[in-house]
């Protein structure tokens, strides 16, 4: 498949299920939502460990010796981690959301138009503001394969179906914002997978792997770990790598 086709999927599903939504209303029961969330939970850990299991490639263990390719994952998370937790990133991205929903919904022209700024605003940060976004979309821009969004479109598809039964058309308005997201962050994972080589890239899937355990712990609603904190590590991974092949030759 050619780069950005999980970002088409995407939006695809967000259409197609906002357009459910319309159609079927509330009439989806709770307990099939859970049952439906718990799947994608164990989806999610399936894929993570895939993911994590780039920890041995061979490539990898090239550049850096075969005793530190954990210790070169486990220094980015650390590393990033304090630094996202410092710069309180998970926090920050609530903040702007909240914010943003607010100003827009203000000084609205009747129910109608606030329902379609509240349905666009809400979902459009849901869809584009996440870990699986930002790790989903680059995998697919470096080559790496559309997994992460194929399972982001599934959940981002039965989202919409609850979000557009609510607010409406506003919903299916933010497939666009989710096209420009995406897109963007493609064609980053696009230059970078020209410009790094095959242990830095190893490095990066490795460390996304267990970043999206993290998420699968939420949708499993076993821990809710602040997985935004967290993702300064993708950009750790890759100089822990240069900083340890440059000490090894």
């Amino acid at each position: 498949m050619f780069p950005g086709f999980g970002t088409v999927l995407n939006i695809v599903t967000v259409v197609a299920g906002s357009a459910a939504g319309l159609l079927v209303g509330h009439r989806l029961p709770q307990r099939t939502r859970d049952v439906v969330t718990d799947a994608l939970g164990l989806v999610t850990l399936l894929i993570a460990a895939i993911s994590a299991a780039a920890v041995l490639d061979e490539g990898f263990a090239r550049e850096v010796g075969d005793s530190a390719t954990v210790l070169v994952v486990l220094g980015a998370l650390l590393v990033g981690g304090i630094a996202g937790s410092l710069l309180r990133i998970e926090a920050r991205l609530e903040d702007f959301g909240g914010g943003l929903q607010r100003r827009l919904s203000r000084d609205g022209d009747g129910e109608e138009r606030r329902r379609f700024v509240e349905g666009f605003v809400s979902t459009s940060l849901l869809f584009c503001v996440g870990p699986l976004t930002i790790l989903g979309a680059l995998s697919d821009g470096m080559g790496l394969g559309y997994d992460q969004l194929a399972l982001k479109s599934t959940m981002d598809g039965f989202a919409a179906v609850a979000f557009a039964a609510s607010f409406g058309w506003g919903v299916m308005a933010s497939a666009l914002a989710v096209g420009v997201v995406q897109g963007l962050l493609t064609l980053v994972g696009v230059a970078a997978g020209s410009l790094l080589g095959d242990a830095y890239v190893s490095a990066i899937t490795a460390t996304g792997g267990l970043l999206l355990v993290g998420v699968a712990l939420r949708l499993l609603r076993m821990k809710p770990l602040p997985v935004g904190d967290l993702l300064p590590a993708l950009i750790v991974a890759p100089l822990l790598v240069s900083i340890v092949a440059a000490i090894r030759s």
